[in-house]
């Protein structure tokens, strides 16, 4: 997800797994074209008329993030003559494909999940990205492995345009450094055993973390299975279970959810017990840590967290709080895996030179300037100008994104509507209530759709 995860406000938006065919071929399957070489040439002639000066753009975001969003644009906007045109639903899910679905899509769509894309690519209603894009190009310049989350039978058809970084440990920093706890951790083993186990001898519980929200309840507990998932066995495996080439019930996922327990059912290592996470906004988990003394010191969550810490802490963001990677696994994946998300953009009028113009410059890493200095946003490119963000720790966290190893998307928005939206939440509900894991993804497995 990107900013405050969407699923937590609306329980819509991913598609049938079938859609999301991850093959081998993580290459431009066109390796030798550039922007419109595209072997297969253009499939899609949706969107507004075709060389109007303008481009009609859908998302979900709206708020402070639409104003920045076309902020953002101005510039381009002034120098290419085109005028972009964007419209906010929260809806976006639904609306994206009633629209497409009339005949009525715009020129590009801003996916925050990337079911909906790839459901639009096996109905050939999006455009692929090496048709008008520089593949090799972009894909030098984002993080490794983004643009698989667009990727369908082989070819890619969205390009991100906004980035999310879940695998953060988040602490109080006056607190944490008068502890004198390890600020590096070599690996999750480390981090429970001289990190965690430390500080709950002092009397403060290690972990802060709340899984309370509404009707998605339990999005949170799928993230720890999906961070674990990534780093005890690595992205293929990681790919083979979301795209359920493996089953839910593999005895590799049973032990994620061993080692996930670790952090979530440990009454002494999380604040308040399982009662305390299943009952406490994952909005407010990390508010006990800047009591006096703290209750608890550790949050693992994404960057869009800080929306929810106290007033006080954001506004002196840098000396309140301290950051560092969720760490690798010790005899799992050698690489530093990084769990996240973002908005990817696609376009559904594959025959508009201006369209495909906007579309260059959203998912360059030219874009978003304005954005990135109001704060709330993420380039997914390596090579974006950091001095755009707003503080240290924005720059720190895109520092942890930009030496990853590989990322890879949310595992739950690329599941199935009725498995990554639902069941897989409410099973992990009844787990941290009780239900064993080899129980948890047995019920899982059972309720993932037979075609």
């Amino acid at each position: 997800m990107t900013g405050i995860p969407r699923r937590a406000l609306q329980t819509g938006g991913v598609v049938a797994a079938a859609a999301l065919v991850l093959t081998g071929c993580l290459q431009n399957p066109n390796a030798s074209g550039g922007g419109g070489a595209g072997g297969a040439g253009t499939v899609v002639d949706g969107g507004s008329a075709d060389g109007d000066k303008k481009v009609t753009i859908l998302g979900a975001f709206g708020g402070d993030e639409e104003k920045n969003f076309n902020a953002s644009l101005a510039e381009f906007e002034k120098s290419s003559g085109i005028d972009v045109q964007y419209t906010s639903d929260q809806d976006f899910t639904t609306t994206i494909k009633q629209k497409v679905g009339a005949g009525d899509a715009p020129d590009i769509g801003l996916f925050p999940q990337p079911g909906g894309l790839l459901e639009m690519a096996a109905q050939k209603k999006v455009e692929p990205i090496d048709t008008f894009l520089d593949y090799d190009k972009i894909q030098g310049t984002l993080l490794p492995g983004f643009l698989d989350a667009g990727r369908y039978k082989g070819r890619v058809y969205g390009a991100p345009m906004r980035n999310a970084v879940k695998s953060i440990v988040w602490y109080p920093k006056a607190a944490y450094d008068q502890g004198g706890w390890s600020k590096e951790p070599s690996s999750i083993q480390d981090l429970q055993t001289n990190v965690a186990d430390k500080i709950a001898a002092t009397g403060i519980t290690p972990w802060c973390i709340g899984w309370e929200s509404d009707q998605a309840t339990g999005w949170v507990g799928t993230d720890w299975v999906e961070e674990l998932m990534l780093r005890m066995w690595g992205p293929s495996v990681y790919d083979d279970w979301t795209s359920h080439r493996i089953p839910f019930n593999d005895e590799r996922v049973v032990k994620a959810l061993d080692e996930a327990a670790k952090f979530n059912k440990d009454p002494k290592m999380v604040l308040g017990g399982t009662k305390g996470v299943l009952n406490t906004a994952f909005g407010d988990a990390m508010t006990p840590a800047f009591a006096k003394p703290p209750k608890c010191m550790l949050h693992r969550q994404g960057n869009f967290a800080t929306t929810f810490y106290p007033k006080n802490v954001q506004a002196d963001l840098d000396n309140q709080v301290g950051i560092y990677v969720f760490p690798k696994f010790d005899g799992g994946y050698d690489g530093q895996a990084i769990l996240g998300g973002g908005d990817l953009a696609g376009l559904f009028n594959g025959n508009d030179p201006d369209a495909k113009k906007v579309m260059e410059f959203l998912t360059s890493d030219k874009f978003g300037g304005p954005w990135a200095k109001a704060g709330g946003w993420l380039s997914p490119h390596k090579t974006f100008d950091v001095n755009n963000y707003p503080n240290e720790t924005t720059k720190k966290i895109a520092d942890i994104a930009n030496k990853a190893s590989v990322l890879r998307f949310d595992g739950s928005d690329l599941m199935p509507k009725s498995i990554g939206s639902d069941v897989f939440w409410k099973e992990m509900v009844k787990w941290e209530g009780g239900q064993s894991s080899q129980q948890t993804a047995d019920n899982i497995e059972a309720a993932w759709p037979k075609s």
